[in-house]
């Protein structure tokens, strides 16, 4: 799971497990030219429509990406295990929401400066519980 602002660098990076965190940092990042293409694509439908999700950007051998975006664009992007077919198109749209809604949280908090990395226990403690429910 990643967060990124609008100028691409990294607010929150979390990975489970994390012996591989090294390449996920490097799949969230590949998958920003995704994120801008899609964005771009979309261009005036994304505001009008105010879809926010981007769906699958790209998958791999052993991972699907999924996209994110928010109204200021900031970045969400979560790395998923091929192998989990369980996790259906809705289950990642709503946790898409669920980490918006954190991220929300964070943002209205008066001591956190909007593009400093997050550090929260509270957004952590969201976040390791919606990867444990996918894992």
């Amino acid at each position: 799971c990643g967060l990124l602002c609008p100028q691409n660098y990294p607010l929150y990076i979390r990975s489970v497990p994390t012996e591989n965190e090294l390449k996920f940092h490097y799949t969230v990042h590949t998958s920003l030219d995704v994120v801008d293409e899609k964005i771009s694509a979309m261009g005036k439908a994304l505001v009008d429509q105010r879809e926010l999700y981007l769906g699958l950007l790209y998958p791999t051998e052993d991972y699907k990406v999924y996209g994110y975006v928010t109204n200021s664009k900031v970045k969400f992007v979560m790395v998923v295990d091929s192998s989990n077919t369980a996790l259906r198109d809705n289950e990642i749209r709503s946790m898409f929401r669920k980490l918006h809604n954190s991220y929300t949280d964070i943002m209205c908090n008066p001591f956190y400066n909007p593009g400093d990395r997050i550090h929260s226990r509270a957004f952590d403690t969201m976040v390791n519980s919606m990867m444990m429910q996918v894992c």
